[in-house]
């Protein structure tokens, strides 16, 4: 415990305080909790602990995430803290190449954080031995089922031995990922659900600027002048207009980057880690940045385009308030966002606040939200597993 306080941590949050102590007992675990709730700790953290004692020299736990900038996040949490301990973590993802990568998993890496394909290459090419993993992470199940990883997943579950321990991480938990967890991935798991995943953190104060699309930059513009908007990501629909804004945000002025799926990853490395490091005021991403992403210090988060599911929206405004500190989520809907804003009201089931600015925003259009068709409690019964425990 004196290394976690080295970290910072004091208090477990929620999701840590239900994930740890099953984890320890070597218990599979589906869990679900809203974003920046500290999922990632509550699986390295026993999973380290796991690790310490045993041989070292092969790879003994595996861990998947859907993207290469969560695999990198990851990768550098558990580096930091495994230092002084003998365990050795290395990253496997795509965009980079793959001699280091080769290297760390015929060297016996401890822990390998990986993409799945990037990993199957390396299997297929012999260079990845998976048949002594004693512990399996899946993290952003759900992103990974919508990105189309569940093909890949299979097969690396084939290479990995029946008898290990599994566990599943998510921020929603649709019944067709469930199904598949407790067919193929889990063994009589302890499903720990936390908070909400249709309710954003309390700390987060939500508001709407109704515009006209070709007003939205101007708005923008306005809106970075305040003081208080310190550090500021901006979500936009297409790579092109990520880079479209980014350049227009740097002509009038701003300390602007931008990242998307067609940046190679050295050039998506080097925005993130300037907008971390205070260098770049505002970020303007796709929402290759909503998920996963602990970005900490995120005062507010700009939804430019309004995200057509409303639960990306959720994902989106979760990359502000971490860890209970309080942040802004600012939305710019055009009269052709309004069905999508009302998807968004009715899935929060109240309307967010409208804020008016003289000269950009324009009238409120009638509107009516009408409360969600499956509320919570009976989403929850309807997708009942066994051994289910947490918080309400």
């Amino acid at each position: 415990m004196r290394a976690v306080g080295k970290l910072g941590y004091e208090r477990p949050t929620p999701i840590q305080r239900e994930v740890i102590p099953l984890a320890l007992d070597c218990r599979d675990v589906i869990a679900t909790a809203e974003t920046g709730s500290g999922k990632t700790a509550a699986f390295l953290l026993p999973l380290i602990h796991r690790l310490q004692a045993g041989t070292q020299g092969h790879t003994r736990a595996l861990i998947l995430a859907p993207t290469r900038e969560i695999a990198m996040q990851t990768t550098e949490q558990c580096r930091i803290m495994t230092r002084g301990t003998p365990l050795r973590t290395a990253s496997v993802y795509g965009g980079v190449a793959m001699a280091g990568q080769r290297k760390a998993l015929e060297g016996g890496y401890e822990i390998i954080v990986a993409t799945p394909g990037r990993l199957l290459d390396h299997y297929r090419r012999h260079a990845a031995s998976l048949g002594q993993v004693e512990i399996l992470v899946v993290d952003e199940a759900d992103r990974m089922m919508d990105m189309g990883f569940m093909p890949d997943l299979r097969r690396i579950l084939r290479a990995l031995p029946r008898q290990r321990q599994s566990m599943l991480f998510s921020a929603t938990m649709p019944v067709s990922l469930l199904e598949v967890a407790y067919e193929e991935i889990l063994t009589t798991p302890v499903h720990v659900e936390v908070g909400s995943p249709s309710a954003p953190p309390a700390t987060i104060a939500q508001s709407v600027y109704l515009v006209a699309t070709e007003r939205k930059t101007d708005l923008l513009l306005g809106l970075l002048q305040r003081e208080e908007m310190e550090s500021v990501l901006v979500f936009v629909r297409t790579r092109h207009r990520a880079d479209h804004l980014a350049r227009r945000l740097v002509r009038e002025r701003v300390n602007a980057a931008c990242i998307h799926g067609d940046r190679t990853q050295r050039e998506r490395e080097e925005a993130l880690g300037r907008f971390r490091e205070g260098n770049v005021k505002v970020l303007v991403a796709t929402d290759v940045a909503a998920r996963g992403l602990d970005i900490e210090g995120v005062t507010h988060v700009v939804n430019y385009d309004i995200p057509p599911i409303a639960v990306d929206y959720l994902h989106r405004i979760g990359r502000t308030a971490r860890a209970g500190a309080a942040g802004e989520a600012l939305t710019l809907a055009s009269r052709e966002d309004v069905p999508a804003l009302q998807s968004i009201e009715r899935t929060l089931g109240n309307p967010l606040p409208r804020v008016e600015v003289p000269g950009l925003t324009e009238m409120e259009p009638a509107r009516v939200v009408a409360p969600a068709s499956v509320t919570p409690g009976l989403r929850r019964r309807l997708r009942s597993p066994v051994g289910r425990r947490g918080h309400r």
